[in-house]
């Protein structure tokens, strides 16, 4: 099946994945966006899975402290390229944000944190794994 340019910019403006990644998914997915975006949150997952003996020496560190609470985030990664990346710093952020609202005690209790968009936490890194085909780690 034939995709097409404006379905594939939808993809991925949804999932941060390569053009060609994008149009492959939807050419499997016969068009279908949500099972492309499925195929696309599976191969991260896959590709997360196979980079687990990596080294995550760079990241990004971020604080925050409100209302007499305060967190620290770091997610790290394999190259500073990934981690000076404006969607990764975003996702930090968005990390530590939801921490702070829930009061969370310890790294467990944050990776079962749902972000503002429904995803879990510890999807999302997975995902933005995917996307970058580098291991992150949380702490």
């Amino acid at each position: 099946m034939a995709v097409n340019i404006e379905d594939i910019k939808k993809l991925r403006a949804l999932t941060g994945a390569g053009l060609s990644d994008c149009k492959n998914a939807l050419a499997e997915a016969e068009g279908n966006l949500d099972a492309a975006v499925e195929l696309i949150r599976k191969r991260g997952q896959a590709i997360a899975a196979k980079r687990s003996d990596r080294e995550t020496s760079n990241g990004c560190v971020l604080v925050k402290v409100e209302n007499g609470f305060g967190a620290i985030i770091a997610l790290k990664c394999e190259t500073d390229f990934v981690a000076n990346g404006k969607d990764y710093v975003q996702l930090t952020q968005d990390i530590l944000d939801a921490a702070v609202a829930a009061k969370a005690k310890n790294l467990d209790e944050v990776k079962a944190l749902t972000l503002a968009d429904g995803t879990k936490v510890e999807d999302a890194v997975i995902a933005r794994s995917g996307i970058t085909g580098e291991k992150m780690e949380l702490d």
